[in-house]
């Protein structure tokens, strides 16, 4: 890990958190009377930033707050971003809308039902939690409407893969740790290699890499592993299994949603989006050989595993472990592999 504060790169946050941070700041408006200069909100893993509010406005029974993206040094497309919350009473709990930048889904396998505007669960959760924060607070019912909008947002997103997915109109809402980490292939690669080093350093004869926090979570629970296990991976798993392949321990697992170990069975080494995309014509290929449903013309993985069932995933999980061996060739690591859906369900295990 890199440690020199000269060179460090900065951490910045998502449109999730920016989102969240002005839905609440907004609130304290409409509920408050006040006018926040700045706004601090709790990140799903606990962390506190404080948000710098860009802009406000209000009127009777309405207010609004944007907040400037600060991607940190990710080069992230919507880095500058003025993302804005609007808060007004509603009924019916807490109703979500797309304001101009923000896009709608029009196709099935994304975590948002179609129809819906895209901003996904764990930014609706955290705007839901603090909606309900700041209505015990003021003593106020927690039925409000958040309309979210993004400067701009309609162009920024023909620059993502938005439009393939079939969220059309803006940007989708997104984060699951409401954290941007800033992209060094090099230096995310070297904190894999060094939390390999401590692996073996300590004596830790099992570790595990996986694509993200949920499968992260999920894999550690599974086995019961200790944090220094846990090798941040993220979309590396070329560099990972490069680096253990000379340097192994005893036992891996790799974990992740149906997307990205799909794109691994499928013979990915580097399994970002911008990398590396899912082969639906060789997918279908294999469900219809396992006597499952086509799914050849299935707009997301997600989407191709509702329609073919658990035992697609069991299928990607088996080519996975199979694609991790073949790197792992002239070792004795063990290898297993772990499928899950977007809700931390596993839905596919195979091992060596």
């Amino acid at each position: 890990m890199n440690n020199d504060p000269a060179t460090r790169l900065r951490r910045g946050w998502t449109t999730g958190a920016c989102a969240t941070a002005a839905t609440k700041a907004a609130l304290q408006i409409l509920w408050g009377g006040e006018k926040p200069a700045t706004v601090g909100i709790t990140l799903p893993k606990g962390e506190q930033p404080v948000f710098a509010v860009h802009a406000s406005s209000s009127a009777l029974g309405w207010a609004q707050v944007a907040i400037e993206k600060d991607a940190g040094d990710d080069p992230d497309v919507t880095h500058g971003a003025i993302i804005a919350a609007r808060v007004e009473a509603s009924a019916g709990g807490v109703v979500f809308r797309a304001g101009d930048g923000v896009g709608h889904v029009t196709k099935p396998g994304l975590p948002i039902a179609v129809g819906e505007p895209a901003i996904n669960p764990v930014p609706r959760q955290m705007m839901q939690a603090v909606v309900a924060e700041m209505a015990d607070a003021y003593g106020q019912s927690a039925d409000v409407t958040i309309t979210i909008s993004v400067e701009g947002g309609t162009a920024l997103a023909l620059k993502t893969w938005n439009p393939r997915l079939g969220i059309e109109g803006g940007l989708s809402i997104l984060g699951t740790t409401g954290v941007v980490r800033p992209f060094s292939c090099a230096a995310w690669i070297a904190s894999i290699h060094r939390g390999i080093d401590v692996a073996r350093a300590t004596g830790t004869t099992h570790v595990a890499g996986c694509t993200g926090a949920t499968s992260e979570k999920v894999v550690q629970e599974l086995y019961g592993l200790a944090d220094h296990a846990m090798l941040d991976m993220g979309d590396f798993v070329g560099g990972l299994l490069k680096y253990l392949q000379k340097n192994p321990v005893a036992r891996i697992t790799i974990g992740g949603g149906i997307g990205k170990m799909t794109k691994l069975a499928q013979g990915a080494r580097d399994l970002h989006s911008k990398r590396s995309q899912v082969d639906f014509m060789a997918l279908g290929q294999m469900a219809q050989a396992a006597g499952l449903p086509d799914v050849s013309d299935a707009n997301t993985a997600l989407e191709a595993l509702e329609r073919a069932g658990p035992e697609l995933a069991r299928l990607v999980a088996q080519q996975s472990c199979d694609q991790v061996c073949e790197m792992l060739s002239g070792t004795d690591v063990a290898v297993d592999t772990v499928v899950i859906d977007r809700a931390g369900t596993i839905m596919g295990r195979a091992g060596s």
